[in-house]
This record gives structure tokens, C-alpha cells and sequence, in this order.
């Protein structure tokens, strides 16, 4: 049974809100109205088709956070598990959250429930949301009969990418916000401070230092030409963004990431940790290892990377091992690969991807702590130098007032 959004007015004429399911669209209107409500719109809930990615969900336009979706997850674990009929569960989440769109998604998924179909075919409708990796592992899960566990793993997965993520945000915000505040504090100086200071030398009609004729002269075009030249800079970065979309020009930019000494580090860790966690939970929900590969493969961002694990399936296909099809490749941690290595030899794969992912995120983490570590004190550098730099500048003539006077 499809579910429907609909808005309605009271009899107050204030505006009401939210889910529904029934036949088709006139069958709603008549229950709103047997509830002394008039409908505004009744619209079938279905999944808005566009771009999205594992991380960023869209339902009728509207954003999802993943912390939402990673609450969600987390709360329909906790009720399969304590033997809630899955139906209802999907029913009490879908209550339960405050994002509307979410909630839709969650009605529309127990609508094809009620009908008959598996939870990883009604999870099929909505592909931004529910990526591979998730549908798979609900898939398998539910195949041999342990869709609490299933859960429950997907759960933990995305519970750990929301708390890195929420380390690299956090370490990175001091870093943003002091340079925003010295591009500003910059920008208000040489825009309206210097220009009032500089009146004082005009009279002299001397030649004033040039390190103050750089500073009047930059002054002067932020004042002319600072709007336009702050376009022509949003217009750079939107078009850098849009290049970044594009196959070539992407694959160029982290190969360029590669070189850079911390940076590679980082991508090349944030990347193998996300591979050997989706690899793990595959394995572990009994996904064969050739499907769980190229599973894995599709949700490392990296291009490099991802290339090198859809030669990775192909060597494993033939014959080979995960572990030296990965050596070859050069790309990923060698602890992740030693680890994967003695999985396979031990038949503990599973456990083993799992303790490789935990290093990497550890170390992941590590490592955005000292980059911010590093850039903190650079950016306070950088502030302090630019406003000693304009001190400078109109300090200087002052030094040679005597001069200018005669």
C-alpha cells in the first residue's frame, strides 16, 4: 500500500502535516476530510531522482542528514531485536524521527513491505539512501535469517563514519574560522582603515616607502574592485567544483593528492578504512567475496583507489588472493593488507578486516589531529604577520615625517 505526504487545514485554518498510507491519492483526501481537515496536496511518496552518495541523501528535495539516517538505522536494529514485527518497527521510526523526509522514505519502504515484497527489495526504490552496501548486507541478512545482526553491524558502520566524521569537522573548524577571521579583519583594514590613515600623507607630496604604495595600491582595488574580484573568485571555485565532477579532471586531482606528503596519508587512510569496513561487514553478513569486493570498491571515494580494487575483483576472479592482488596495487595500508592475508589464511576474514579498519580509523584520526595541529599555529602566524605587515606600512612614512616635511 503506497503512503502519502499531505498537507491539510484545519478548522482553525492552521496548517497540519504528514503521512498517510491508502489506495491512491482521492482515497486520502476523503479520510483528511472525514478528519475535518481540507486538503491542500497529497503527494505519493517517492524517491526524488538526482545525484546523492552514501554520505548525502535527498527525498522530494529535501536534505537528510546521516546522522539522522545513522539514528534511524540504529533505532530499527533495536527493535528487530527485541522481536518487534518489522513492519511495525519501520512504522515507530518512522514516527519517531523529525525529518519528514525520512519518515517518508521509512512509510514508503513498510508500504512495500505490507505488500509482500523483502526489506532489501523495498530498499531498492531509494538508491541515495540506501546504497549498496546496505541493501546487500539487508539482502543477506535476511537470507539466513539474521536481519537483528545485520542491522545491527550496519548500525555500528555508520555510527563510526558519523563520529570520524564529527573528529574531522571538529578539528578542522578552529583552523576555518581563524582564517576567515584574518580575511576579514584584513579585508576591513586595507578597505576602511588604511584609506583614512593615508589622507594624512597626501599633502606632503613626497614619495612614500613602496612597501606603503603596495598597501595604498591594494587598498584601492579591494575599494573599486573588491565585489567583482570576490565573483570572479566564487565563480572560480564553483567551476573548480564542477571540473572535480568530471572523470578526467578528477582522477588528475587525487593522483595530485597522492603526491602531497600528509595529505596522502590521510586520503589513502580515510579510504582503505572504509573499504576494509564495508569488506568486513559483507563478509561477516555472508556475502560472497567477489560481490562484497566490488561492493567495497564503489564506496571508496578515491578514483585511484577505486580503479585499483576493480582490478582487484578481476585478479580475485581468476584466481588469486585478495591480499597480493592488493600488494600490487601499492594504494593500501600494508597493516591492512598483512591483516587481510592472515584472514584468509586463518579463515577469519571478517574479524581481521574489522581490526584493520579500527587501525586505520585510529590512525585517520591521528592524523587530522596533527594537520590541525600544524595548521593552527601557521594561521595565527598568517593573521599576525598580515596586521604586522599593514602596521608596517603605515608606520613607515611616520618614521620619516621629518623627511616629508621638508
Amino acid at each position: 500500500m503506497p503512503a502519502f505526504e499531505y498537507t491539510a487545514l484545519d478548522a482553525k485554518g492552521k496548517t497540519r502535516k504528514g503521512i498517510m498510507e491508502g489506495g491512491d491519492a482521492a482515497y486520502i483526501r476523503s479520510r483528511l476530510r472525514e478528519l475535518s481537515l481540507a486538503p491542500v496536496s497529497v503527494d505519493e511518496v517517492k524517491e526524488k531522482k538526482g545525484t546523492g552518495s552514501a554520505l548525502t541523501f535527498s527525498a522530494r528535495g529535501q536534505r537528510v542528514p546521516p546522522g539522522d539516517l545513522t539514528l534511524a538505522v540504529r533505532q530499527l536494529a533495536t527493535l528487530v531485536q527485541a522481536a518487534t514485527p518489522l513492519e511495525e518497527s519501520l512504522a515507530v521510526v518512522a514516527r519517531q524521527t523529525e525529518r519528514r523526509s525520512l519518515a517518508s522514505i521509512l512509510m514508503a519502504v513498510r508500504s512495500r513491505v505490507l505488500e509482500g515484497h523483502s526489506l532489501a527489495a523495498s530498499l531498492e526504490g531509494f538508491p541515495k539512501v540506501f546504497n549498496d552496501l546496505f541493501r546487500e548486507t539487508v539482502s543477506a541478512g535476511e537470507q539466513s535469517g539474521q536481519l537483528d545482526q545485520v542491522l545491527e553491524r550496519l548500525a555500528q558502520h555508520l555510527e563510526v563514519g558519523q563520529h570520524l566524521r564529527q573528529k574531522v569537522m571538529l578539528a578542522m573548524l578552529y583552523p576555518a574560522i581563524v582564517m576567515v577571521f584574518a580575511l576579514l579583519v584584513t579585508g576591513a583594514m586595507l578597505t576602511f582603515v588604511v584609506p583614512q590613515v593615508v589622507q594624512v600623507f597626501d599633502d606632503f607630496h613626497q614619495q612614500l616607502p613602496w612597501l606603503t604604495r603596495v598597501l595604498i595600491a591594494w587598498s584601492n582595488f579591494l575599494r573599486e574592485f573588491g565585489l567583482a574580484a570576490l565573483l570572479i573568485m566564487a565563480l572560480g571555485l564553483w567551476f573548480l567544483a564542477f571540473l572535480l565532477t568530471r572523470p578526467g579532471p578528477r582522477l588528475i586531482w587525487h593522483r595530485f593528492l597522492l603526491k602531497l606528503p600528509l595529505i596522502s596519508r590521510l586520503v589513502r587512510g580515510s579510504n582503505t578504512a572504509r573499504f576494509a569496513r564495508t569488506l568486513a561487514i559483507l563478509t561477516a553478513s555472508g556475502v560472497p567475496a567477489l560481490e562484497g569486493l566490488r561492493i567495497a570498491g564503489r564506496v571508496v571515494d578515491h578514483v585511484p583507489m577505486r580503479l585499483a580494487l576493480e582490478e582487484v575483483v578481476v585478479k580475485v576472479r581468476e584466481g588469486g588472493s585478495i591480499h597480493q592482488a592488493l600488494q600490487v596495487s601499492g594504494l593500501f595500508s600494508p597493516m591492512v593488507v598483512h591483516l587481510i592475508a592472515s584472514g584468509e589464511a586463518s579463515g577469519n576474514l571478517a574479524g581481521m578486516l574489522d581490526q584493520g579498519a579500527k587501525i586505520q580509523e585510529r590512525e585517520v584520526e591521528t592524523l587530522v589531529t596533527a594537520l590541525a595541529g600544524i595548521l593552527e599555529p601557521l594561521l595565527i602566524l598568517f593573521m599576525g604577520g598580515l596586521v604586522l605587515t599593514i602596521v608596517v606600512a603605515i608606520l613607515l612614512p611616520v618614521f620619516d615625517l621629518n623627511q616629508l616635511i621638508k
